[in-house]
């Protein structure tokens, strides 16, 4: 069968790997296929721009800005569209029955204006913040890998794997330190199974096992990085003991 739409994550939500949605556009367009970006890690973040990547259709997620829980956006091209999610109302432009969250789209306007006043400025903020720790956790600490690519990766993205370690334990160790960390996405928290993720990157069960991730925001300092790369650095020497 032909392919009828390609989906494409315009950041990972695991390892900030940026993808090259530019060119899957323009193929696609070329291939007269629907293109779908999802941007909810990359909104926001760094600049997005529909006509750019020659998007039929993005969706973004307030949360992921610094804007309510609870509230997303799907922008659709002129002479595009969709059958609804939710029969039964005229709201959204009969696309989605129920009632508005008003408040909840406000404050998602609000969060991305700000963003976007903020973003040249946040960018080169989080990136020194980000190569920082990079650097320091992978030269500082023996057996860590970072994941993901080096440079076309989120500003606020730090994915490594730091192997003989545990990863559960190592993220209660840094929670009792009062430090907030993951080993995946969000969507995967809570989950046992192995991160396809990782193994689609060909790392073993035991870089698996050691997976990180660290995420510097608006408001992070370079003493927060200070901290947590002493912290990290003795935690895990004390669960290699």
């Amino acid at each position: 069968p032909e392919t009828a739409l390609i989906a494409v994550m315009h950041a990972n939500n695991e390892i900030g790997t940026i993808q090259p949605v530019e060119v899957i556009g323009r193929i696609a367009r070329e291939h007269n296929i629907l293109f779908l970006v999802d941007a909810a890690q990359s909104a926001g973040q760094i600049p997005v721009d529909v006509n750019v990547m020659k998007a039929d259709f993005l969706v973004l997620a307030a949360h992921k800005f610094y804007g309510p829980k609870g509230i997303a956006a799907l922008y659709i091209r002129s002479g595009k569209d969709i059958l609804p999610y939710l029969i039964g109302g005229s709201q959204e432009k009969g696309r989605r029955a129920s009632t508005v969250n008003v408040p909840g789209a406000v404050g998602m306007a609000e969060a991305l204006t700000i963003c976007r006043q903020r973003m040249p400025e946040e960018i080169k903020q989080l990136t020194h913040l980000r190569n920082d720790l990079i650097h320091r956790v992978t030269t500082t600490i023996d057996g860590v890998r970072l994941n993901g690519h080096p440079h076309e990766r989120l500003p606020k993205n730090v994915h490594v794997s730091i192997e003989g370690i545990s990863g559960e334990k190592l993220l209660m160790a840094l929670d009792m330190a009062g430090i907030a960390a993951s080993q995946g996405s969000a969507c995967s928290a809570g989950t046992i199974k192995s991160s396809r993720v990782l193994k689609a990157l060909g790392l073993n069960e035991s870089q698996i096992n050691g997976a990180l991730r660290l995420t510097p925001g608006r408001w992070t300092t370079a003493e927060d990085v200070d901290y947590v790369v002493g912290e990290l650095s003795s935690i895990v020497k004390r669960l290699r003991r």
